[in-house]
């Protein structure tokens, strides 16, 4: 039995020893990106930007749409949720890799403000660190404002403005409930979900984002179904426009065809 229980307080030793090294290089790898008052100097240069567009600009129904599919709980939360930290947890050691991550909106704001998108522990650690700091200086609507100004929407889109005039070409608080559930789709994975690379997949993150909206509450069964409605005659005539689209590339292919013939055989 005491040998059982010394072997345990060994490997209990070493699992902390481990953990604090990663604690600690994670620490000071906060320290060094935000020394120097660097999370103001930042979110400044951020805001001076030309494309910057504040909340009250934008639809309720985006900022909605934003929170219920990234962060449902991110009004209720600190910097870190622990809740979607355990669920992280168990689904990472299923999958045997560390593929959820369990960020908050303000985790996330100090990752792409201050950190890479590698996935290690260490930059965990320090991003929760500045997280932190960062819900001790903004309210919940500042750090929002943030974060979907610096989301990266696919396509070259950087920004909420940017994304909406480029994708839809209209100001953002012009925005239906579709369409804002659109757009809040696509940073989980702009590469995959921006329409101008998969419009199929789009469509279903889009639906997604709909349906998370209503079981969250933000929306109502009629808000829901006029949105997908919306979506689906959408669907349809991009569809229509493919179909019309392909018929015009073949008559200009049968009349290149044509020409190819009479200027073979024109000597005859």
């Amino acid at each position: 039995m005491k040998k059982v229980l010394k072997i345990f307080i060994i490997v209990l030793a070493i699992l902390c020893t481990i953990v604090g090294i990663f604690i600690l290089s994670g620490f000071s790898q906060y320290k060094s990106a935000t020394k120097d008052d660097a999370i103001k100097k930042a979110f400044s240069d951020i805001k001076s930007k030309e494309s910057y567009i504040t909340l009250e600009k934008l639809p309720e129904d985006f900022l909605n749409a934003v929170v219920s599919i990234e962060d449902n709980r991110y009004y209720k939360h600190s910097a870190i949720d622990i809740k979607s930290i355990f669920r992280a947890i168990i689904v990472n050691i299923n999958d045997r890799e560390f593929t959820e991550g369990g960020s908050t909106i303000t985790q996330q704001v100090a990752k792409n403000t201050f950190f890479t998108q590698e996935k290690k522990l260490t930059r965990k650690v320090a991003e929760v660190f500045t997280a932190f700091d960062i819900e001790e200086a903004y309210s919940k609507k500042e750090i929002l404002e943030i974060y979907v100004n610096i989301n990266y929407y696919g396509s070259g889109y950087y920004g909420i403005y940017d994304a909406c005039k480029g994708y839809l070409n209209k100001e953002p608080k012009d925005m239906t409930l579709a369409e804002c559930a659109l757009l809040a789709g696509i940073p989980n994975a702009p590469s995959v979900y921006s329409p101008n690379k998969n419009k199929e997949l789009s469509i279903k993150r889009q639906k997604i984002v709909l349906k998370s909206m209503l079981e969250n509450g933000y929306i109502t069964k009629e808000d829901y179904e006029d949105a997908m409605k919306e979506i689906d005659k959408k669907s349809a005539q991009t569809i229509i426009i493919r179909k019309n689209i392909g018929e015009m590339k073949d008559i200009c292919l049968y009349f290149r065809d044509i020409k190819e013939f009479v200027k073979k055989w024109s000597w005859i």
